[in-house]
């Protein structure tokens, strides 16, 4: 068994990254992931690997574009804002069918917002918030442990379907320490060769990477096979966590660092005699919409608790498809709502179902 560490979660993403066999990282600093470039910046030139902190988010992306191109496993981060400005280069990333790993450790917004955790960039993340038929797989991890796991786990899934995975945390899994083990480190030399990579080689022809087609039939090619691509991650790629859902009449849909506070809720309820189940996508795209759609056949109704304004409950609705009532609980800004609020959201919805 590995020795556990006690780890920030910025720090911790970082490191999963190196033992993931990640030797580049372009970055710009934003608060609150700042200590994952800080990190790489240390570690990286011990791993004889590349950090530089492009002068913005829109260098640093294009930067993870050429790096990806030349078959490097790369990695960069940012929060909520510039997310917003990376989306151009992501969307080209997919459109030229590039592996990356873009970790998003979200802040309150919209604007510069404040510095606190949120979840309000679900859409941004889910939906392609860059231009175009384009989709990332999107993972949520709800600990630092989680974090470590599917960072070393995404560099693996970018490679496989040659296209973007994004991390999506928020402030508090950013900010918090926890106990963590790394459970492989991969050297970049083990990884398999791409041969699609523009590295240079005389006894082949030219590899070009380029997202542009200026025939449209050529264009909706490539969308059909991307397409394509993204039906076969909706069949192998889905990860959903359900607790106490087998015998549940009611149940709750939270994500990262959320489902840990809803947990609490949960097991209260439970030792008063309310049979309440949690359902946590761990994948927010590919969505769990199969698992949730069983789930609102069995239950009275469906909560949905986000750091939002009411984001994820839109794929919640969709998957339910008027199975069940679904609900919505959430608070916005980098205000986390509480395991008490949650609870009495909760039982105010039960006495509801039950006059």
């Amino acid at each position: 068994m590995a020795e556990k560490i006690l780890m920030k979660g910025n720090e911790a993403i970082a490191e999963a990254g190196i033992k993931a066999g990640c030797r580049y990282f372009f970055g710009y600093p934003i608060t609150p992931q700042n200590e994952l470039p800080a990190y790489m910046a240390r570690r990286l030139p011990m791993e004889d690997g590349v950090f530089l902190q492009a002068e913005s988010e829109v260098a640093a992306i294009n930067m993870v574009y050429g790096a990806a191109g030349a078959g490097a496993r790369v990695m960069t981060s940012s929060s909520s804002p510039g997310i917003s400005l990376k989306q151009e280069g992501i969307s080209y990333m997919a459109g030229s069918e590039l592996p990356g790993v873009i970790v998003n450790i979200i802040r309150g917004g919209p604007g510069l917002g404040g510095i606190q955790p949120a979840q309000s960039d679900y859409l941004q993340a889910t939906k392609g918030g860059g231009h175009g038929d384009y989709k990332m797989l999107v993972l949520a991890p709800q600990s630092v442990q989680e974090a470590v796991d599917l960072t070393l786990e995404a560099f693996d899934l970018a490679d496989k379907y040659r296209n973007p995975v994004m991390i999506l945390g928020d402030g508090m899994i950013g900010q918090m320490m926890e106990p963590v083990e790394f459970k492989k480190e991969i050297s970049p030399e083990d990884l398999p060769e791409k041969e699609w990579a523009t590295v240079g080689n005389k006894d082949r022809k030219p590899n070009v990477i380029n997202s542009l087609s200026l025939q449209a039939e050529k264009l909706e090619e490539l969308n059909l096979r991307l397409q394509k691509k993204y039906e076969q991650m909706r069949e192998e790629e889905v990860r959903v966590e359900t607790i106490q859902t087998e015998d549940a009449d009611y149940a709750i849909v939270a994500f990262g660092s959320m489902a840990r506070i809803v947990l609490s809720a949960v097991e209260r309820a439970r030792e008063e005699g309310i049979k309440v189940g949690l359902i946590r996508p761990i994948s927010l795209f590919p969505y769990p919409e199969q698992v949730v759609g069983k789930i609102a056949e069995q239950v009275k109704f469906l909560l949905t608790v986000e750091m939002s304004c009411g984001q994820m409950v839109e794929d919640v609705r969709l998957s339910a498809n008027g199975r069940c009532p679904v609900y919505f609980y959430g608070r916005s800004g980098g205000v986390v709502p509480t395991s008490q609020e949650i609870y009495e959201q909760l039982m105010e919805l039960v006495r509801g179902e039950k006059e």
